[in-house]
């Protein structure tokens, strides 16, 4: 079972792929925030903004969509 549930995450995007490019995208940003952590280094990189006991960077960033705190836009061409 899916958890945050997809619809949940879908009334956080428009579509299934702006879902998969967002999660995806935050999920290397807390990878590198863990990484520089353990080097020492506190440099650009955001904290998670949500409780959760997973330690996998993929439901942290799940989880965070469907809170509602990742916010993007569209790039204009």
């Amino acid at each position: 079972m899916i958890k945050p549930r997809v619809d949940k995450l879908l009334a956080q995007t428009d579509s299934h792929y702006a879902a998969v490019l967002v999660v995806a995208k935050r999920a290397r940003q807390l990878n590198s925030y863990y990484r520089a952590l353990g080097e020492g280094s506190y440099e650009e990189f955001t904290p998670p903004m949500v409780d959760t006991p997973s330690p996998n960077y993929l439901t942290i960033a799940l989880e965070e969509l469907a809170a509602g705190k990742l916010k993007y836009r569209y790039r204009a061409p």
